[in-house]
C-alpha cells in the first residue's frame, strides 16, 4: 500500500470504518457519506431494549443503522468488538482509516492496529478535561464557562492521544442533551476536515498536558439524585447535567404519606429570594411563593424555584398544574428516600 508521502490517497479515494452510537455520531456519519472518501463500514453498539438499558446516557436520532442502509453500508454490532470476531469483522473491510465518535467500547491495541493510517476520534470536550464518557455532562456539573470537541489521534490510553483539532462554545442553560446537539456537527466539520488533512499527507498533532487532565465517568442513576444541602447554582447545573439521562430526581415528603419520587425536569433561581418557611425549616423545605410558585430551600441562603416535575407513574408537568391538583403545603420537603 503507498505511503501517504506518495500522493496516492490524494488521487484515489480512502476506505473509512466508522463507529459511533446516537445523536452525537450520527452527523459525523452523515458529513463521511458525503465527503469524497468511501465509507466501506459502520459499527454501532447492539441493539437495547430501551433507550437507556444498561446506562446508556446516548441519545438516538435517525439511527447509524439507518443512515449507513440508506446509502448500501454494511453495518456491524458486535457485542464487544475487542473479540476475535469483532476484529475479523474490521479486517474484512481493509480501512484505511477509521473514525470514532461515542462508540461506547474502549478500543485495544489490535483493533487501532487494524486501519493503515490509524484511527481518530471525536470527542466532546476541550482535552485533556474530560475524558471519559460523559465529558458533556461533566463540564456542565462543575460550572465550565466553555466546551468543545477535540480530535484525537487514537491510542490505547483513554481519550489520551495527541491532540489534531479544537473548537470551542460557551456553555448557556442548556441541558446535557441540548448542549451535545450544538456539539455534533461541530464534531463533524472537525472530523471532516482531520481527515481531509491526513489525506494531504502525515500530520503532527498537539500533546496533551498530564497535569490539566480531568475524568468524566460514565453517569450512574445514582448521580441524579439532589442534595439539596448544596447551593441553588449547583442543584441547577445538576438538573441539568443529568439529563436527558439519569434525570434528577428526588423524593417528597408529608405527613403520614410514603415518600414519592419526582424528577426534578426544570428549575431556576433568583438572588436574594427567601421567604418566612425557610427561616424555620431546613434544605428541602418546600414554601410556596408569590403567584403559586413552588420553591424549594438549599444551602447558602439560597432557594429553587421549580419549573417543571414530574411525579412517579405521570407525566411531566408545569409546577402550577402539580399545585392545582396536590395536596402541598409550605413545610412538606423534599430529600433523599428515607429523611
Amino acid at each position: 500500500m503507498p505511503t501517504l508521502a506518495s500522493g496516492y490517497y490524494q488521487e484515489t479515494f480512502m476506505r473509512i470504518v466508522m463507529m459511533g452510537t446516537g445523536t452525537f455520531a450520527e452527523p459525523t456519519l452523515v458529513a463521511l457519506l458525503a465527503g469524497p472518501d468511501q465509507v466501506v463500514g459502520v459499527f454501532t453498539q447492539p441493539d437495547r431494549e430501551g433507550v437507556h438499558k444498561r446506562g446508556s446516557t446516548r441519545q438516538v436520532g435517525r439511527g447509524m443503522k439507518e443512515i449507513a442502509a440508506e446509502k448500501g453500508v454494511p453495518v456491524f454490532q458486535p457485542e464487544k468488538v475487542n473479540l476475535p470476531d469483532g476484529v475479523a469483522m474490521l479486517h474484512s473491510l481493509n480501512p484505511d482509516m477509521l473514525v470514532v465518535a461515542a462508540y461506547g467500547q474502549i478500543l485495544s491495541k489490535e483493533v487501532l492496529s487494524v486501519p493503515k493510517l490509524g484511527a481518530i476520534n471525536v470527542h466532546g470536550s476541550l482535552l485533556p478535561k474530560y475524558r471519559g464518557a460523559a465529558p458533556v455532562a461533566h463540564a456542565i456539573l462543575n460550572g465550565e464557562a466553555e466546551t468543545g470537541v477535540t480530535i484525537i489521534r487514537m491510542s490505547v490510553g483513554l481519550d489520551a492521544g495527541e491532540m489534531l483539532a479544537k473548537e470551542s462554545i460557551p456553555i448557556q442553560e442548556e441541558t446535557a442533551g441540548e448542549l451535545e446537539a450544538k456539539l455534533a456537527p461541530i464534531g463533524a466539520k472537525l472530523a471532516v476536515e482531520t481527515v481531509a488533512r491526513i489525506k494531504a499527507g502525515p500530520i503532527s498533532g498537539e500533546k496533551q498536558d498530564p497535569a490539566l487532565v480531568t475524568k468524566a465517568p460514565k453517569l450512574t442513576k445514582e448521580m441524579g439524585l439532589i442534595d439539596w444541602t448544596k447551593p441553588a447554582e449547583t442543584v441547577l447545573r445538576q438538573i441539568r447535567a443529568m439529563q436527558p439521562w439519569p434525570t434528577a430526581y428526588t423524593f417528597f415528603h408529608r405527613d403520614g404519606k410514603p415518600a414519592l419520587r419526582f424528577v426534578i425536569a426544570k428549575a431556576t433561581t433568583l438572588d436574594g429570594f427567601w421567604l418566612p418557611e425557610f427561616d424555620r425549616g431546613m434544605p428541602g423545605t418546600i414554601a410556596l411563593g408569590p403567584g403559586g410558585s413552588l420553591w424549594v430551600q438549599s444551602s447558602n441562603a439560597t432557594a429553587v424555584k421549580i419549573l417543571e416535575l414530574q411525579p412517579a407513574g405521570k407525566k411531566r408537568m408545569a409546577a402550577e398544574e402539580f399545585l392545582r391538583g396536590n395536596l402541598v403545603k409550605s413545610g412538606d420537603r423534599f430529600g433523599a428516600e428515607v429523611l
